[in-house]
């Protein structure tokens, strides 16, 4: 598939659950509000157009790290993970209008089930050993969140809104949205909502790969994340989500064309050996103990993004964990999610980047460690001649 009309995007990720030049260790850089608002700068000086702020595990909350970096930034758009079920969906529906309204349109969620059974846990999900439920509820989620953007009634009674806010009652709003039953949420009565500035909504994310998790972002998703894997298995799965698209659109009557998504580490050094030496230092500090606990704890997943994750690792471990050209797969030893590393120059990190987007990628969503330092290699090396490269080629 290609894509050559679609405009790349490119996000990087806030690591707020600390930072440094090794991995599997304590953190070198503690996520204080100082470096964090000076990797948003960075990303945003260097050419991003977002960050994705993280939940779960160790990470600070998300929405207060979010609100925080909108303040310290005048472009960058903030990818705020939200757990579905956790805190109400009109509620988060306001939070990411309110945000949105803040920043001037900046706002964006990315709905995140859960991969680890016992951060769920931690968290009190009573779904956290239900998989196919957690899309379910996430479903519901992303609709009612759409319900309460789209069919607000308005301002909600205040000193200052009065009289609106009376003539709405009494005369009611052809787009409100007043009820909804669902399996694991309802509301009754007008939704009063901010407005967000960004029309029909703030856009949503979601990512997964197992038919669950294609289902509900075929219905809901504005963009659909993939956890980066090589270039022939990323290509599988987007003829696959197409064609659950077009059963959706079947059965449903719904059509939405998601843009697909990318999640993937970078490491670009002047030389490819360098590169690759770089790519080994960031692991070279994590003990013995350290690797098997987080391997039994990664298999101890139900996610089939993480289960595809740890089948790469075990599939590329006898050839130095290489998965493909300038793919490496040593990183998800330590690190769950997304850990799948693209290392080389400038020229050869670009080249894999111009494969992705070429068979239908048009938002990654990247990182590097440090961020700081890495964040600003990337886009001082790479995303001009990666614009320049795929410009040539639309």
């Amino acid at each position: 598939m290609s894509l050559h009309t679609e405009e790349i995007r490119f996000g990087w990720f806030l690591p707020t659950s600390g930072d440094g030049r090794y991995v599997g260790t304590a953190p070198e850089r503690e996520p204080s509000l100082e470096y964090l608002v000076e990797v948003a700068q960075m990303a945003e000086r260097s050419g991003f157009e977002f960050v994705l702020i993280p939940t779960g595990g160790s990470c600070l909350d998300s929405w207060v790290v979010g609100s925080a970096v909108m303040s310290h930034t005048t472009r960058l758009n903030a990818l705020v993970a939200v757990r579905p079920g956790l805190i109400a969906p009109v509620l988060a529906a306001r939070m990411a209008a309110s945000l949105d309204q803040l920043s001037g349109g900046r706002a964006m969620i990315n709905v995140v089930t859960g991969s680890s059974v016992q951060d769920l846990e931690q968290l009190g999900d009573p779904l956290a050993h239900a998989h196919d439920d957690r899309y379910e509820r996430a479903m519901e989620y992303m609709q009612v969140m759409k319900l309460a953007w789209t069919g607000s009634a308005g301002s909600a009674l205040s000193e200052f809104a009065l009289s609106e806010f009376f003539g709405q009652a009494e005369h009611g709003s052809a787009a409100a949205a007043d009820s909804f039953e669902g399996k694991y949420f309802q509301f009754h009565g007008p939704i009063h909502t901010p407005i967000a500035v960004q029309r029909p909504h703030p856009p949503l994310y979601l990512g997964g790969s197992s038919p669950i998790a294609r289902q509900a972002a075929a219905q809901h998703a504005d963009t659909y994340l993939m956890w980066g894997e090589p270039h022939e298995w990323i290509a599988g799965q987007i003829v696959e989500m197409e064609d659950v698209r077009k059963e959706v659109l079947r059965t449903t009557g719904i059509d939405r064309k998601p843009r697909y998504g990318l999640r993937a580490q970078v490491l670009i050094r002047d030389t490819e050996e360098e590169a690759w030496a770089a790519a080994w230092s960031l692991i070279s500090r994590a003990s013995s103990d350290t690797l098997q606990q987080a391997q039994q704890s990664f298999a101890k997943t139900d996610a089939a993004n993480q289960s595809r994750q740890n089948e790469l690792r075990e599939q590329s471990a006898a050839n130095d964990f290489v998965i493909g050209p300038n793919l490496w797969s040593g990183l998800s030893l330590v690190r769950s999610g997304g850990a799948m590393l693209i290392v080389g120059t400038a020229e050869q990190v670009t080249d894999v980047l111009i494969r992705y987007a070429e068979i239908g990628i048009s938002t990654f969503i990247l990182s590097g460690y440090p961020h700081l330092e890495e964040a600003e290699n990337f886009g001082q090396q790479v995303l001009p001649l990666f614009r320049e490269q795929w410009n040539q080629r639309r």
